[in-house]
């Protein structure tokens, strides 16, 4: 007997029906990226090209193995845009907005698949949460767009072709795409500090957290006193702007004496925050990095393994995954046997989960290297860790090596990116299946560590 597609998918859990969603995803995008007129006159892709195009574009990557801007038409980078919007507000937040324009009644099921696509830990308010997430990032963009629309007219002979690099550079920046259409990412603006500020402030406003933008949002149109920022926030934010701050202050004293020797010291500092900024999640650069150390390579590489904050349009281990194993291991060392922070204390299963995704996210970096240095054999290491680390973190930094890596190492590229953009624990979950809780306990017994 046949069983009915809605009887097929409540078999699914959450989180395996979120990662079919964006299985689904990219085949529509491939399909997208494939109608006559998106590609340049005589220009012809191949099908892993464009599979690997969509895979970046979904997870609002940005690497690429193509040349945006030699490849696809105006038609084609409208495309894009929608496919940065879906896979950067995310697939049920865009399904679910829709749903509650049409007036459609948001059920049990929906809502465990945004609370699993958004990280919550509870099924309330979830529905709000999808309706601020939207409107924020749809205003965010369109301020960004005007602003460089405009500005961008002394760049370019027709307000058409700046209008177009104003809302591409916008959607990419707020997404955490990290793709362009200028064939060089920002580096024609390397001394424009104002483009740099504010693609600087949209990156931001994506990769910190949509729940810290709408706390913030209801401060400020409240104006309480008694509000009262919750323990995510204030985590999240302080975990941001540290890692902000020390990834400026690393790389402008590692390239102080090497790639930015030539340049003045507001050059230095600004090619340093951009880039600290860009190894969140973002991917964009301003000059050219494979001019960079080996030392900032890699601190470059462990910023972007770590990655946004949960519940944003980046990827990476997240900022709090790295927080809250950084807050274990200093209270541990004190010899305190739970975490309290901000008059708060930590749950024990937030803990595990931290640890959970950092052993897991070093294994899976482990093998793709391994992998990859047997694939492509003619790649320094460090490029290989910095192409993995930001597929993963779905950050679209490249030392160069993307377009020349072998069929092997563009599928292992395209999982990374994928499970980068889904979330290490929704990926944990979905192999996991359904949830079985133990109905017993044995007895318990201590073990020698260390």
């Amino acid at each position: 007997m046949r069983q009915s597609p809605l009887k097929l998918k409540s078999k699914f859990t959450p989180a395996q029906a979120i990662v079919t969603y964006y299985f689904i995803a990219i085949a529509v995008s491939v399909i997208l990226l494939s109608l006559p007129g998106v590609h340049r006159p005589g220009v012809e892709v191949g099908f892993i090209d464009s599979l690997f195009t969509a895979v970046s574009a979904v997870s609002v990557t940005g690497l690429t193995t193509i040349s945006i801007s030699e490849t696809y038409s105006v038609f084609g980078y409208i495309m894009i845009i929608f496919i940065l919007q879906l896979g950067g507000i995310g697939i049920m937040s865009l399904g679910t907005f829709i749903w509650l324009i049409s007036g459609k009644k948001i059920g049990l099921r929906e809502r465990q698949l945004i609370m699993v696509d958004h990280n919550q830990p509870t099924l309330s308010g979830v529905v709000h949460l999808i309706r601020e997430i939207v409107k924020l990032l749809l205003i965010i963009q369109l301020i960004g767009a005007i602003l460089l629309t405009l500005y961008f007219t002394q760049y370019y002979d027709s307000f058409n072709q700046a209008m177009m690099q104003g809302i591409f550079t916008s959607v990419s920046a707020t997404t955490n795409a990290g793709l362009d259409i200028t064939g060089q990412s920002l580096w024609p603006y390397h001394n424009d500090y104002f483009i740099q500020i504010i693609t600087s402030f949209l990156i931001v406003f994506g990769a910190i957290g949509f729940p810290v933008l709408i706390e913030v949002k209801t401060f400020l149109k409240n104006k309480n006193k008694n509000f009262r920022f919750s323990l995510f926030t204030k985590l999240t934010t302080i975990t941001y702007g540290i890692l902000l701050l020390f990834g400026t202050v690393m790389i402008f004293l590692l390239e102080m004496f090497h790639a930015f020797k030539e340049m003045s010291w507001h050059e230095k500092f600004f090619t340093a925050f951009f880039h600290s900024v860009s190894t969140r999640s973002a991917g964009m650069t301003t000059m050219d990095i494979t001019l960079f150390n080996e030392g900032t390579d890699l601190l470059m590489s462990v910023l972007m393994f770590i990655g946004a904050s949960p519940s944003s349009v980046g990827g990476g281990i997240r900022t709090t995954t790295f927080a809250v194993a950084l807050l274990f291991l200093i209270n541990f060392s004190r010899g305190k046997d739970s975490i309290q922070v901000f008059n708060r204390e930590i749950q024990l299963i937030d803990v595990f989960r931290a640890f959970a995704v950092i052993i897991l996210a070093l294994i899976m970096v482990l093998v793709a290297t391994l992998l990859l240095s047997v694939t492509e054999p003619d790649v320094p290491i460090t490029a290989l860790i910095f192409e993995i680390t930001s597929a993963f973190g779905t950050c679209g930094m490249s030392l160069g090596i993307t377009e020349d890596l072998s069929l092997i190492g563009k599928i292992t590229i395209m999982v990374l990116m994928f499970i980068g953009r889904v979330g290490m624990l929704s990926f944990l979950f979905s192999l996991g299946g359904k949830s079985n809780k133990t109905k017993y306990q044995f007895p318990k017994e201590r073990v020698i560590i260390g």
